[in-house]
């Protein structure tokens, strides 16, 4: 029996632009929106000026161009850039199956592929359907996910992103394949990163899986090998994980339904599994006019992950963005003491805040069989606010604004892009970026394209 790598990489290297539906073109462009609004409010981050000057001292000339600022590098430096542009607010887009995923974090590798290749923005766009299909169908084929036993789903995007990045650079199927094993055999990463206090590197390892792929791809390109068999055969994947591995979920009905149509977009610059309960706690905190010192405990009833990975005790004293973004207790007590949570909650002096800080000792997760019963059909929460005076009020969401069930509008992502763009690009600048983006099949030359994804100083 051949190696499942192998039917997923024939598959992927012959779709082309035709084979594409309607749909599956306009959700790949809104996605590559988001992703650029993010690129926008991820080049202003400390994280991001850090690894720019690090990049910027060992990147080599190329045909890559950097999002944002438009520097000339390599495809293989300017990937890693521009995925950890898009991931690093952690405010793009969000799959949760068994594992979850952020797919958008592989566009950059088909974008600095595309460019290499000569490709046009016919081609980016399938190149960017291509990671969405194969990137969502991996958190599918574990049961439980690897996440479940301590892995990071990077560990995922690097099986998914040589495939886009394959495609671009036109390999045959043989190549693709090999690309694979080069990048999923040795790019295996732990848990740790967003387990207990959380560092930069929660928002850089699957950017540095992203830049895994193209590697691995421009290497297959040359002739280098890697292990057919690094999903399903020895000492692959189903061999060294301790779960369920069900490969047809990555092959059977391939270009009949579109995993991208099934993706999510983030409505809050946080952990996925905190959205349900902020957008419940919103509603309670409006609907009642509920000030917070009004409030005595807010119960978060929510899945038994959300209580370990969101809720342990360095989530209640949060010091970093990258702690606070992944803290249930602070994006609550942040919904209950301003009535919002955006970009402007995760800055340094938001988080030390005496007024939110104050509310943290009310949060209280507790794990709710019932709720874990329908996960992940329904990302199902139940929030309890008891108020000072005794009462109590609660609401039950089965999923947050952005899941593909209630979906951002083109209006929501275009307002989402300009508020990211705050401070680094100019009215002209989201005009020229958006405009470009919406006739991304136009481009004949995908270089010319990207060129115009860039500010204009």
């Amino acid at each position: 029996m051949p190696n499942v790598t192998r039917t997923m990489a024939e598959w992927a290297a012959s779709v082309n632009y035709e084979d594409l539906p309607a749909a599956v073109v306009t959700e790949a462009k809104r996605y590559l929106m988001d992703s650029m609004g993010c690129a926008l409010g991820g080049a202003q981050q400390h994280d991001v000026h850090i690894a720019r000057e690090v990049l910027g001292e060992c990147a080599g000339a190329g045909d890559a161009t950097v999002l944002v600022t438009g520097e000339k590098w390599d495809p293989v430096s300017a990937s890693l850039l521009n995925a950890l542009m898009i991931r690093v607010m952690d405010y793009n887009d969000i799959y949760w199956k068994q594992d979850p995923s952020h797919p958008s974090d592989i566009i950059p590798a088909a974008m600095a592929t595309a460019e290499r290749a000569g490709r046009s923005g016919r081609d980016l766009l399938v190149g960017i359907a291509l990671a969405y299909e194969f990137e969502q169908r991996l958190c599918e084929v574990s049961i439980p996910g690897v996440r479940e036993i301590g892995w990071h789903h990077a560990t995922l995007t690097a099986a998914a992103s040589p495939i886009a990045a394959g495609r671009m650079l036109g390999l045959n199927p043989e190549q693709i394949q090999h690309a694979i094993g080069i990048s999923a055999s040795r790019h295996c990463t732990t848990g740790s990163v967003t387990a207990g206090k959380l560092t930069m590197m929660k928002n850089t390892v699957d950017p540095m899986a992203t830049q895994s792929g193209v590697i691995a791809a421009l290497l297959a390109e040359k002739g280098y090998t890697g292990p057919e068999h690094v999903l399903d055969g020895k000492e692959g994947f189903s061999h060294v994980f301790s779960t369920d591995w069900k490969f047809d979920i990555l092959t059977d009905g391939l270009g009949d339904s579109w995993r991208i149509l099934q993706c999510g977009m983030k409505f809050f610059p946080t952990e996925a599994l905190t959205h349900a309960p902020i957008s419940a706690t919103l509603d309670l905190v409006n609907e009642h006019d509920l000030a917070a010192d009004e409030i005595e405990t807010v119960t978060i009833h929510s899945l038994a992950r959300a209580a370990d990975i969101l809720a342990d005790p360095s989530k209640y004293d949060p010091r970093s963005k990258e702690t606070a973004d992944h803290s249930l207790p602070y994006v609550i007590a942040a919904a209950v003491a301003d009535r919002q949570v955006t970009p402007i909650q995760f800055t340094d002096a938001k988080i030390m805040d005496d007024k939110i800080r104050a509310q943290l000792p009310k949060v209280k997760v507790i794990a709710d069989p019932e709720i874990e019963a329908v996960f992940p059909e329904l990302q199902r929460v139940r929030v309890v606010i008891r108020t000072t005076d005794g009462r109590e009020v609660e609401k039950e969401l089965d999923y947050p604004k952005g899941d593909p069930r209630n979906p951002l509008t083109d209006d929501e992502i275009s307002a989402k892009f300009k508020a990211l763009a705050e401070g680094i690009a100019t009215a002209e600048d989201v005009e020229r970026m958006q405009d470009t983006i919406d006739r991304t099949e136009q481009f004949d030359d995908v270089r010319e394209l990207m060129g115009k994804l860039t500010v204009r100083s």
